[in-house]
């Protein structure tokens, strides 16, 4: 995650760098300072509100150590949807709470406040009806998972089910553990879930459609291909193949193209991380792939974009290797398991 934490006083700016320290292991961790109490290993600003607005689309969630009103005023004038918003987190400068304000769920505010309160000894203060009662909230699995909300009117509603003690229904061909006491696989129910691709399935009046983002792309290119080339040339593949983009999690290919703008561009602007292999290690996955003596001896492998999509993925080929203006495009499918107790963060 891209966290940016924002401090005010002398007390917050001694909390948010305790914060900084601990998250800074698994996460990117930014801190800004109102410039009358800073460090040299943060950014000073004199208006909150501005900063804020620069980093609110970059950002995965921002930390304000300061009263709950100023944080609020901050970020205001820049929402959208519950399902594009960052994460939003108070904490006082006495250290004393941490409140998520803002995507609890999606965002993954919440468990993000419980893992920053264990670390620091304080309190985190969560409202979201679902986690107070400990019971099952379907943003949180679904974000948890890596699972693509279609619908978050029927999420809502769901939730609304959940909270007034009404069985929600479950609907998947994917491997996964126990249910919750909240869901069955068995009964007729008004509402319940489907995690799944097939869009014309409807197993309940109100059906929440989860869809996996297990799709990894194998791709391949001349030296020199633009990014605008390497995304027409994924476009054209997943649409030929019937594949949802918004499923792709990863992009693979072989180490020679590790600096290659043209990928790295693709990678930037859909926001996927672009993951390289050796020769040997792609010559070494087990499969039937469409061998090229002249990629071979090209690049040490005889094919670059399926079985970087299967090493990758772990899982099998959904898409063979389809070329289009000196791009190769493959992709394959990660393996799903459902776990009810897997965490955000």
């Amino acid at each position: 995650m891209n966290i940016a934490i924002f401090s005010v006083t002398e007390k917050g700016r001694q909390l948010s760098e305790r914060a900084a320290e601990f998250l800074g292991g698994e996460h990117k961790v930014s801190r800004y300072c109102f410039h009358k109490h800073t460090d040299d290993n943060a950014a000073v600003f004199w208006n909150m509100g501005s900063m804020v607005g620069r980093l609110f689309k970059r950002s995965d969630a921002f930390i304000f150590v300061c009263a709950c009103g100023i944080a609020v005023r901050a970020v205001a004038p820049l929402l959208g949807t519950k399902a594009d918003d960052p994460a939003v987190i108070v904490m006082d400068d006495s250290g004393r709470f941490v409140i998520p304000v803002l995507s609890g769920h999606i965002g993954g505010a919440n468990r993000l406040a419980e893992v920053l309160a264990d670390a620091l000894g304080n309190t985190a203060v969560i409202t979201t009806a679902t986690d107070v009662g400990g019971q099952f909230s379907p943003d949180s699995f679904a974000v948890a998972n890596g699972l693509i909300i279609t619908d978050l009117a029927a999420a809502k509603e769901i939730a609304a089910e959940v909270l007034d003690d009404e069985k929600v229904g479950f609907s998947t061909e994917y491997r996964h553990g126990g249910l919750p006491d909240e869901l069955t696989e068995f009964g007729i129910c008004r509402t319940g879930i489907y995690v799944g691709t097939e869009t014309d399935v409807k197993p309940f009046d109100v059906t929440l459609r989860l869809v996996p983002r297990n799709i990894v792309l194998g791709i391949g290119c001349k030296k020199g291909t633009s990014a605008e080339a390497v995304e027409t040339a994924v476009s054209r593949a997943l649409a030929e193949a019937g594949i949802d983009a918004e499923r792709v999690r990863e992009v693979a290919t072989i180490d020679l193209k590790a600096q290659e703008e043209g990928l790295l561009g693709f990678c930037g602007r859909r926001e996927i991380e672009l993951r390289t292999y050796t020769p040997e290690e792609l010559m070494a996955v087990n499969g039937d792939f469409d061998s090229s003596e002249f990629v071979r001896e090209t690049t040490g492998a005889d094919n670059v974009c399926e079985r970087s999509a299967v090493l990758c993925s772990g899982g099998k080929l959904v898409l063979r290797k389809t070329a289009f203006d000196g791009v190769t495009v493959a992709a394959a499918e990660a393996p799903v398991y459902l776990d009810f107790e897997r965490n955000v963060l």
